[in-house]
């Protein structure tokens, strides 16, 4: 058997050795990767646009494509200020390079519903710069002032009546200089940006020809399987390393620091080798994790929050003055990301390179991890980018790339890595369970004068490796939506007491704000029953300083019919949450059966995510969003028994069922603000509105997820 020990091969060393550390906010257009040069059937004056003799306009897009339309956001930006006939536009995913760079990650990834808020501008910019050299270069053909033309539809056009195609200046407009800050439209003039678009990815998903990363063959590729560690630390201490061997179609069988892996020519022939393994493990540390244990250091973490994220006021003054106190402790789950293309990657280590086929969040932190796995410089490191089924941040973790680059080095083949769907949904990487205790006073009118929040959970930011908790020891990510809520209250202590049970923390669709918007908008929700007010109402009253969330309550409720008669057996629920830069109110329909199972028949969702890109996706992101948020409240649990996971599969876990998805209407609220992000807003309102909804319809408060349906049984 081979091996190969743990030092330098940590995830979290890795991913500490290649971060700057740093956030970027500017910006500089790039250049094409190659040197411009004058042609006579290309125009490339950036790395994110080509513009054939055809008329044909290429699009190089940077971000991945994972369900959220960035392959059609990104060409609308440029086509927008290009002035392309968007029926010539194409997309190609971009090569692994810092041209391609998130501007506001300083690195080349894809997540936090950040492409169209940082590539709003330099998109933009890239179009318009071509077009001002189109026209340049026209002009000049034409003997006439640049200010005589105008563009339209892939053609500059003279006050004469004279055109050119795009594609008849390519040769003499790659001659001219690229303008440093081209002129933008705008908003008014835009034809193509905000408009309803089908996005450019569907034909081939249609068809068969789009490729994911598990789609991905090559002469002589090896497919792994791994016997995965049960938990972080855990060692082999047996295995049948003869019997997996045994297994016809068995080429190799590898130890890494996260478990056992078995090389063979197909994936049945590497899985029953794997099975075969049998490998006995010793969990160490980790033996006794279970929920009784999680439970009990999130009790613990609350009781003890010390680390304050925001103090105004004195509670002593607000509770003085409170004529009514109330308190509720809220706490959710680990929860798996549950994607539908399980995690896989191809990798060939060579001499001197890698190369992979991978559907991954993180092509640029990859190339730096991988040169140290495969002592080769990150430019040497090629990373195809694949199609992604399912992202929600898991893909953005390098664990199963480094595996995969491990197993090819050590092979000396091209290795398909395969997790199996109960490889990964064992392999860490979890959304923190959490718990959050609350207190509040209210005056004699209702209206609050104290709010004491204590929230617990493990650290994102720390289990990352290139994120630093600062000095308070506020883990920004754990408060996010609570540290920062809208709500107009005089007197607030809003503090964070981190514990780790030990499982992998990670990126999950909206981050904290998954939780943190169940948390907080629930227990605003008991407030306003306290208060003996309308659960709009009463929102609406402590939001005078902030319109937008105003904005979209008001919005969600009129198109709801709040306060309107419903079928007998139904019940509404409302709730907000800003992240990513949007605001989003979800009003949820509800009805409890008799034995306690709640249905979810419509709901009602306003967003205003500042100025649009193409308000199909953000109706489906949305709609997508809320399936996603529904399915955890209703079902989502990861747990722990002696150390090991109990879910394996979507029959331990379930997912939202089509019979079970509710009518859902998406209200996009009119905005001149600069771009929100759009992928992940969606998720955190749909809890609380359900068990508000829920509340409503029987008097019993939900405080912990998934949803118990025993305590709602009725006699």
């Amino acid at each position: 058997m081979e091996h190969i020990s743990a030092p330098g091969t940590t995830r979290r060393s890795f991913l500490q050795a290649t971060t700057t550390g740093s956030l970027t906010l500017g910006f500089s257009l790039p250049l094409a990767l190659n040197a411009r040069a004058a042609t006579t059937d290309s125009f490339a004056p950036n790395a994110f646009l080509r513009i054939a003799a055809d008329n044909s306009v290429t699009v190089i897009c940077g971000s991945v494509e994972m369900g959220q339309g960035v392959l059609t956001a990104i060409p609308m930006l440029v086509a927008e200020e290009l002035d392309a006939d968007w029926q010539t536009v194409r997309v190609e995913q971009s090569p692994a390079d810092k041209a391609y760079n998130n501007p506001l990650f300083g690195m080349q990834a894809t997540g936090g519903s950040t492409t169209v808020r940082a590539f709003w501008e330099p998109m933009r910019k890239a179009g318009a710069a071509a077009r001002q050299m189109l026209v340049a270069a026209a002009a000049a053909q034409w003997g006439v002032p640049a200010n005589e033309c105008r563009t339209e539809a892939g053609r500059v056009l003279h006050s004469s009546g004279k055109t050119l195609r795009y594609g008849d200046l390519v040769a003499a407009a790659s001659t001219l200089p690229v303008p440093d800050a081209p002129a933008l439209k705008d908003a008014k003039d835009f034809r193509i940006l905000g408009k309803p678009t089908n996005r450019l990815d569907t034909p081939a998903k249609i068809n068969g020809s789009a490729k994911f990363g598990i789609d991905a063959t090559l002469p002589g590729m090896l497919v792994a399987l791994m016997a995965r560690a049960p938990a972080a630390g855990a060692k082999p201490t047996a295995m049948n390393e003869a019997a997996a061997r045994a297994v016809k179609g068995v080429r190799n069988v590898i130890t890494l620091p996260s478990g056992v892996a078995v090389l063979a020519t197909g994936y049945w022939a590497a899985k029953k080798g794997r099975d075969a393994l049998a490998v006995q493990w010793d969990l160490g540390t980790a033996a006794d994790l279970s929920v009784a244990k999680v439970h009990k250091m999130l009790s613990e973490g609350v009781a003890n929050a010390s680390a304050v994220a925001k103090e105004t006021g004195s509670l002593n003054t607000g509770a003085a003055a409170a004529k009514r106190k109330l308190q509720a402790t809220y706490e959710v789950p680990y929860l798996a990301h549950a994607c539908m293309e399980p995690m896989n990657c191809t990798a060939w280590v060579k001499p001197d390179s890698v190369e992979l086929w991978v559907g991954t969040q993180s092509q640029g932190p990859n190339q730096g991890i991988l040169s140290q796995v495969a002592a080769v410089s990150p430019g040497n490191v090629k990373v195809n980018t694949m199609m992604l089924g399912g992202g929600f941040g898991r893909r953005f973790a390098p664990d199963f790339t480094i595996d995969a680059t491990l197993l090819s080095k050590i092979s000396g083949a091209p290795v398909k890595l395969i997790y199996t769907r109960e490889d990964d949904m064992a392999a860490g990487y979890y959304r923190p369970a959490a718990m959050a205790r609350f207190e509040a006073g209210l005056d004699a009118k209702g209206q609050p004068t104290l709010f004491k929040a204590d929230v617990s959970s493990p650290s994102i930011m720390a289990a990352s490796g290139f994120m630093k908790i600062p000095d308070n020891g506020v883990d920004a990510m754990a408060m996010e939506g609570i540290a920062d809520h809208p709500y107009d209250i005089p007197h607030m202590r809003l503090a964070y007491g981190r514990q780790e049970p030990g499982p992998q923390v990670w990126f999950w669709r909206s981050v904290g704000h998954s939780q943190n918007a169940f948390f907080i908008e629930s227990f605003i929700d008991e407030m306003s029953a306290a208060a003996k007010q309308d659960p709009l109402q009463f929102r609406l009253s402590l939001l005078d300083k902030h319109p937008r969330f105003q904005g979209v309550l008001r919005l969600a409720a009129a198109k709801a019919g709040w306060g309107k008669p419903l079928p007998k057996g139904r019940h509404r629920g409302i709730a907000v949450a800003e992240s990513f830069g949007s605001y989003v109110a979800e009003v949820a329909e509800v009805s409890v059966g008799k034995d306690g199972t709640p249905h979810v028949h419509r709901v009602v969702a306003a967003v205003d995510c500042g100025m649009t890109v193409n308000p199909q996706t953000i109706a489906r992101q949305i709609e997508g969003a809320i399936v996603y948020g529904l399915t955890a409240a209703l079902y989502g649990r990861i747990t722990h028994k002696d150390g090991r996971v109990e879910q394996g599969n979507f029959d331990t876990y379930p997912l939202l069922r089509m019979h079970e998805m509710p009518q859902v209407e998406v209200h996009i609220l009119p905005s001149t603000e600069k771009p929100g992000g759009i992928g992940e807003p969606g998720t955190p309102p749909i809890a609380p509105a359900v068990v508000n909804a829920i509340f409503a319809a029987t008097g019993k408060r939900i405080r912990s997820l998934p949803i118990d349906t025993a305590a709602l049984k009725r006699a």
